[in-house]
């Protein structure tokens, strides 16, 4: 409770919840109007879709990053809501597939320059280290009850009313979340030092490559990715074509990995002030590979049941918290204060390259060739991925662990 105390990171954590759930009403709006307008054809329509996010999260997060020492954020990151907020509110009215894809563009281009930008502030204004890593929980928490209720409430909205309307709950949310910054005192970066352009380009890449923890959640991004494309991408045709369900039970399935989320955020906090980061992150991404491989065997033995698809599902969602949570607190650890904004970026824009891998495998081998050849792709990626964080990512001593000012 003393880290809600502070005002301003108050304000910043409720315009995350308020604009995280708005975000998750689109997203069950969005795969429900892909199917609308592409019927079978939804995965490929929604993998596509993914893919252009995935590019602008990959292009723009450095690019806002060089120069986040030279933006006044504060302002910067209301204008981002407002824009997103007027792009949601388009999406309603959309009649032809390529349409999605322009707006899908510019709606991820201001998200892309949003998220590095709102995580880098966070260490700004939450200055002590054990109330960051109650920070850190505390977004996690937020993600996963979003992950967990947003489906929940768009499956019971979707009851008396059709998905278009998630879209204007959607725009809603990043109107408050707007206010709401525009009510927060935001410091402005630190200077960076660098004066050329690929330097400021190039430093959190670069941050990465030096240290050994950052290498190892590098790969650990590919795991995650190999593993929650399924869900994101797949999901709608699996529900609807494979088990028979319905537009409401698409919401319900994505709560079911949700609450496998939750389950984890809610004893994480008091895990990590225990264990040390790499042992919960290994543990997840153990977690992951097994969800993918469950999720290959049931493909190619055709069973298609709720009671098997659910629990890979949830443990999907497990995984996921188990990796991403002590990410920020890793980045912290290994980079000095004036170089968070562009590690933060570089995590970013990274962790979404694994993501333009595996969500076009997921949502075209997935339209073209079926679940099982997909998956199959998918699942070698996520061994891979966990192997290579074993190995690049060393066991430390205690005394060996680094310090916040190590590059």
């Amino acid at each position: 409770m003393g880290l809600f105390a502070i005002r301003d990171y108050r304000n910043l954590f409720s315009a995350q919840v308020i604009a995280l759930f708005g975000t998750g009403l689109a997203t069950v709006a969005l795969g429900l109007l892909a199917y609308d307008l592409a019927g079978p054809d939804a995965g490929a329509v929604l993998g596509t879709a993914l893919t252009i996010k995935m590019v602008m999260y990959v292009l723009i997060a450095p690019v806002v990053a060089a120069y986040a020492d030279r933006l006044p954020r504060r302002l910067f990151l209301t204008l981002l809501d407002a824009v997103r907020a007027a792009v949601v509110l388009a999406l309603p009215f959309v009649t032809e597939i390529w349409h999605i894809y322009v707006l899908i563009g510019v709606l991820q281009a201001a998200s892309a320059a949003f998220t590095p930008t709102f995580q880098a502030v966070i260490p700004d204004i939450v200055t002590r280290e054990s109330d960051y890593t109650r920070a850190l929980s505390a977004s996690q928490v937020a993600y996963t009850m979003e992950s967990l209720l947003s489906p929940v409430l768009a499956a019971v909205a979707l009851t008396f009313m059709t998905f278009d309307w998630l879209f204007v709950g959607t725009s809603a949310g990043f109107a408050a979340s707007a206010a709401l910054v525009l009510a927060t005192r935001v410091p402005d970066a630190r200077p960076s030092g660098l004066t050329r352009v690929w330097d400021r380009l190039a430093s959190g890449i670069r941050a990465f490559a030096a240290a050994p923890r950052l290498r190892g959640v590098l790969a650990l991004n590919l795991v995650v990715a190999a593993s929650g494309s399924i869900v994101v991408v797949n999901t709608v045709n699996f529900v609807r074509d494979e088990l028979g369900g319905t537009q409401a039970d698409v919401a319900w399935m994505l709560a079911a990995s949700g609450g496998g989320t939750l389950a984890v955020a809610l004893v994480l906090p008091r895990v990590l002030d225990r264990v040390a980061e790499r042992a919960v992150m290994m543990t997840g991404a153990a977690v992951l590979v097994t969800a993918v491989l469950a999720a290959v065997g049931t493909a190619y033995a055709q069973i298609a049941a709720w009671a098997v698809a659910v629990p890979v599902w949830v443990a999907v969602g497990a995984g996921m918290a188990l990796v991403i949570t002590p990410t920020g607190r890793v980045i912290r650890s290994s980079v000095a204060p004036a170089s968070l904004p562009a590690a933060f970026a570089a995590q970013f824009s990274l962790s979404h390259a694994a993501w333009l891998v595996t969500y076009p495998v997921a949502g075209w081998i997935g339209t073209a060739a079926g679940f099982a050849p997909a998956w199959t792709v998918l699942a070698v990626l996520a061994v891979g991925g966990a192997a290579a964080a074993v190995a690049l990512w060393p066991r430390e001593r205690a005394s060996a662990a680094p310090s916040p000012t190590r590059v």
